[in-house]
């Protein structure tokens, strides 16, 4: 009985060891088996996890690249800053640890108000709201908003001592990351031209916009190895960074300056709605100044309004009015239907065209061309435009550039407003010969002065200092445009419409304009005052353009509100650029004119 009771005893420890030992056995097969899986069959997911708590990408920002005038002086530049962002899944995890540690509360039992409570009881919580001048309780519900989200902007571009005093709090789950911001040094007097980049530094107006491209550098990326402890063990790759291009822009700062003063008094003075003023090396094509005023100031975005970006000397078009006569004048003198001597007469002061009446001012008899100018003459220009062909009458305000862009490059940049059509009466060619009839911008008036001053030659306008003058192409004779030039010299004489635009000490060649502001309808009681010059006539090298838009008051002329801020700008450019004085050219050249006549 004993001995049957042992063999059951052993047979019962037999088994029970051979099932341990086959559970064993099996656990570690399966065990083999997963490794085996893990390792040979499918190695890249836990080899993905590793490379998440060891593997870092860095990032080498790169900024973005100057702006600068053509003298090298700094438009727009970029400055090293932080932005303020947070991790909400951390806060929110480690918020939530604490509370249910300090207050014996079950994790999954904590609410998102228990959450925003505690953080606004925090004393640095409350701190940081007030460094980022915001308020506590909306920063915390930025992060109970969306607590599984690992980024936020709590502030963006902060001041360095702001960043530091952040870093100083040491509040879980914030961090700072650092940034670039742009800054413009002339603030207001270059905004519209250089333009200005959104928060995310990319370009959204001006030159930023134009330029992005060149101006945006692509970052370098450093692919590392890092311990435990968040150290740098290993560079495993790096791509370096693509520095950013510097663009020099054409403008002269000190002419730029100088154009923006003269042109904020003047819209003040004469209360008008806004003003614009161009000036282009009439040789190269160059621009060297180009304002508008009302204006914003880049750097502080929030007193931005849309309507002040505009940049008006590029997108507003208006009728340019008697600012186009000299191509009248042009044109009768290229196709050879008048010449210098040559002799309209204007009387009785009006002429009749299919019923309507084109006037001047007062019945000034027979005129030279260089009088048609100097008493802006409209029945004159009639006589002039009706005597042509109408295609080579049309023609001559193609070759100047109307109803195309300028070449500039800048976005929302008008071609304006020149009609295609077969047909034209008499009344319209008659109005067109005035400057009525199309629309234009201020460098697309600039861009036909700078022709005529330069011999004939139509180059495209540059943004960007050149090394070489862009190609042109000659649309005008050398001899016609400096027989105009020198009629047009009479408008700036002391009984001319323009004599407010004389410069002392040298010659200067422009036109008066004073135009009706169109409305539905026809034509309101608004005016656009305008003068365009060139000088020296001698050796011409600026072609400057004034445009003031609804001057208030008994002044509205071109000559009266336009004329004298053409002189100042002009004067103090001559000076600036060091252009020799050629006033004395002209007397030599009239005591020529009256010797060879007594000789005669």
């Amino acid at each position: 009985m004993n001995k049957r009771k042992l063999i059951n005893v052993n047979e019962t420890k037999r088994w029970r060891f051979i099932t341990v030992f086959g559970v064993i056995a099996l656990v570690f097969i399966c065990l083999l088996a997963r490794t085996a899986y893990i390792q040979v069959i499918s190695p890249d997911m836990l080899r993905q996890q590793g490379d998440l708590r060891t593997h870092r990408t860095l990032s080498d920002t790169v900024l973005r690249g100057m702006i600068t005038d053509r003298n090298g002086l700094e438009l727009a530049i970029s400055v090293p800053v932080k932005t303020v962002w947070a991790d909400p899944k951390e806060i929110y995890n480690s918020v939530k640890l604490k509370l249910s540690e300090s207050q014996g509360i079950v994790v999954d039992q904590v609410t998102k108000q228990d959450i925003k409570s505690a953080l606004l009881a925090k004393r640095e919580w409350r701190a940081l709201a007030d460094i980022l001048d915001s308020d506590a309780e909306s920063l915390a519900e930025r992060i109970i908003k969306s607590p599984t989200s690992r980024f936020t902007y709590l502030a963006r571009h902060v001041s360095p001592a702001m960043s530091e005093y952040v870093q100083h709090l040491k509040i879980r789950g914030v961090h700072l990351r650092p940034e670039s911001k742009r800054y413009y040094p002339a603030a207001e007097v270059n905004s519209h031209i250089v333009g200005i980049t959104n928060i995310d530094d990319l370009g959204i107006e001006g030159v930023e916009k134009a330029f992005d491209e060149e101006l945006t550098g692509e970052n370098g990326r450093k692919h590392v190895l890092r311990d435990a402890r968040g150290r740098t063990i290993d560079v495993l790759a790096e791509e370096a960074a693509t520095k950013a291009k510097d663009v020099v822009l054409s403008i002269d700062q000190r002419i730029q300056s100088l154009a923006y003063q003269e042109l904020k008094k003047a819209v003040q003075y004469y209360e008008a709605d806004s003003g614009s003023i161009v000036a282009v090396d009439v040789n190269t094509g160059e621009l060297l100044a180009m304002v508008n005023n009302p204006s914003y100031n880049p750097n502080n975005r929030s007193t931005i309004k849309n309507s002040a970006l505009r940049n008006r000397a590029i997108t507003d078009t208006f009728e340019p009015g008697s600012s186009v006569k000299p191509l009248t004048v042009l044109s009768a003198l290229e196709f050879g239907t008048a010449d210098v001597n040559t002799l309209v007469d204007t009387s009785p002061g009006y002429i009749m065209l299919g019923g309507r009446r084109v006037k001047d001012h007062h019945n000034n008899g027979k005129l030279t061309l260089a009088e048609i100018l100097k008493k802006s003459s409209n029945v004159g220009t009639t006589k002039l435009a009706l005597e042509l062909p109408k295609e080579n009458f049309l023609d001559a305000f193609y070759n100047a550039g109307f109803g195309m862009d300028t070449g500039l490059g800048l976005v929302g940049e008008s071609s304006g407003l020149f009609y295609d059509r077969r047909r034209w009466s008499d009344i319209e060619l008659a109005t067109l010969s005035y400057g009525y009839g199309l629309s234009v911008t201020p460098v697309q008036l600039a861009q036909m002065y700078a022709t005529i001053a330069n011999g004939g030659i139509r180059r495209p306008l540059s943004i960007l200092k050149l090394d070489q003058p862009l190609e042109g192409e000659r649309v005008f004779s050398h001899s016609s445009t400096r027989q105009l030039l020198k009629m047009m010299e009479s408008v700036v004489e002391e009984d001319g419409t323009g004599h407010r635009a004389a410069v002392k000490g040298y010659r200067v060649a422009g036109k008066t304009g004073t135009s009706l502001k169109a409305k539905a309808g026809g034509y309101g009681n608004d005016y656009m005052a305008l003068f365009s010059g060139i000088a020296p006539v001698s050796n011409p090298k600026i072609a400057l353009v004034v445009v003031i838009n609804n001057p208030k008051g008994d002044k509205y002329e071109g000559g009266q509100v336009a004329a004298p801020i053409f002189s100042k700008v002009m004067s103090g450019t001559l000076q600036l650029l060091n252009v020799p004085t050629d006033k004395n050219n002209k007397a030599v050249s009239l005591a020529q004119v009256k010797v060879a006549r007594n000789d005669a």
